[in-house]
């Protein structure tokens, strides 16, 4: 394996070719203003662009679509030039008249996985506004040492007294809805108002059993801590940034499936800075920012594009020779109407505040 002070200098020396030839080089002190996830923020990932391009990257972070767009409507047109997405969630932005189309000519779009390009969420009228740029699952993590893998190949595992005590749950509605849905044979694609009683029914079970419902980092604490040995709605977010200190912690794919979360970065229609934005956006999609980005300090997540310069270990730990076969059983985010989404919220409190 090449040392992580090589491997440094290849990627800095590989990016600053590709600025040359893809004409990145900066004429100006330009800045690309972007509103991002925590992952967007590592200097890892940030750094080597802004020093092959002389572009200066701003970056504001956010959790949840919601408060993304909560940002925009108190920002003055043009203060943002680039936005991470939910992918379900670019339509959202479409229809809000916030995104710019992007040029497939200039995108790496024949490397990307197919089933992550999501041309349903991202495409409208035949133009695209959104590009996967990782993805990954909201599924089962756990801490193997403690717990039968072979119990960890189904959803039904989480409703199992075994596991009383020793469960905590990831606190975001839809993708635990989703996978609650799973386990009892239902589509994500295809949930009604009907199907939340026996939905609701599964997470007061799951409630039951769990020690703590827990964000992002408190779902990363808990598990390697060894507070709790299986996280519901965990996957290789939580796990794989912190797999080569503690090797015991892994993830799986039930054969039930998992559900497939995907981001997508978006340009925006009043950016003042279009030329410096796409730049930006293509360096996240090539070889080295995609390395960059899957690895990144704040959570690990699976490349969309299958050139990714990762090495063999992180492939191994994220799992990368397996996506075919994970991909084939994903499910995507629950994707419902405004009225059935609020249902969903209140089934999330209540099970939330049960005792």
């Amino acid at each position: 394996m090449t040392s992580p002070s090589i491997t440094r200098r290849l990627f800095g020396a590989s990016i600053a070719a590709l600025a040359l030839i893809g004409g990145w080089a900066s004429a100006g002190a330009a800045e690309v203003n972007a509103l991002v996830w925590c992952d967007h923020s590592d200097p890892n990932l940030l750094k080597p662009f802004e020093d092959a391009t002389g572009i200066k990257v701003n970056v504001k972070e956010f959790e949840g679509t919601g408060a993304g767009l909560a940002i925009v409507e108190q920002s003055q047109p043009g203060d943002w030039d680039v936005m991470v997405i939910d992918t379900v969630d670019v339509r959202r932005g479409v229809e809000r008249g916030l995104f710019e189309p992007l040029p497939e000519d200039k995108l790496p779009i024949a490397d990307i996985f197919p089933e992550v390009l999501m041309d349903q969420h991202s495409k409208v009228e035949g133009q695209r506004y959104g590009i996967t740029e990782k993805f990954g699952y909201n599924t089962i993590g756990f801490n193997k040492s403690k717990v039968d893998e072979a119990d960890m190949q189904t959803l039904g595992v989480l409703t199992n007294e075994t596991y009383k005590g020793r469960l905590a749950i990831y606190d975001y509605y839809l993708p635990v809805i989703g996978l609650a849905a799973m386990s009892i044979g239902k589509k994500t694609a295809e949930l009604t108002e009907a199907d939340l009683p026996a939905i609701k029914e599964v997470l007061l079970k799951m409630k039951a059993n769990a020690k703590a419902v827990t964000d992002v980092v408190a779902s990363q604490t808990v598990l390697a801590t060894g507070e709790v040995d299986v996280l519901v709605g965990g996957g290789e977010w939580v796990t794989a940034g912190i797999a080569r200190e503690n090797p015991d912690l892994d993830f799986s794919i039930p054969k039930e499936g998992a559900v497939l979360w995907s981001q997508s970065l978006a340009m925006f229609k009043d950016s003042k800075n279009k030329d410096a934005a796409l730049q930006f956006i293509q360096y996240i999609l090539s070889p080295e920012g995609q390395a960059r980005l899957a690895t990144s300090a704040c959570y690990w997540g699976m490349p969309a594009n299958a050139k990714a310069s990762l090495d063999e270990g992180q492939k191994k730990i994220l799992r990368f020779a397996e996506q075919a076969e994970f991909l084939k059983r994903a499910q995507g985010y629950p994707a419902p109407s405004e009225d059935l989404d609020k249902k969903m919220q209140d089934l999330w409190t209540e099970m939330i505040q049960a005792q």
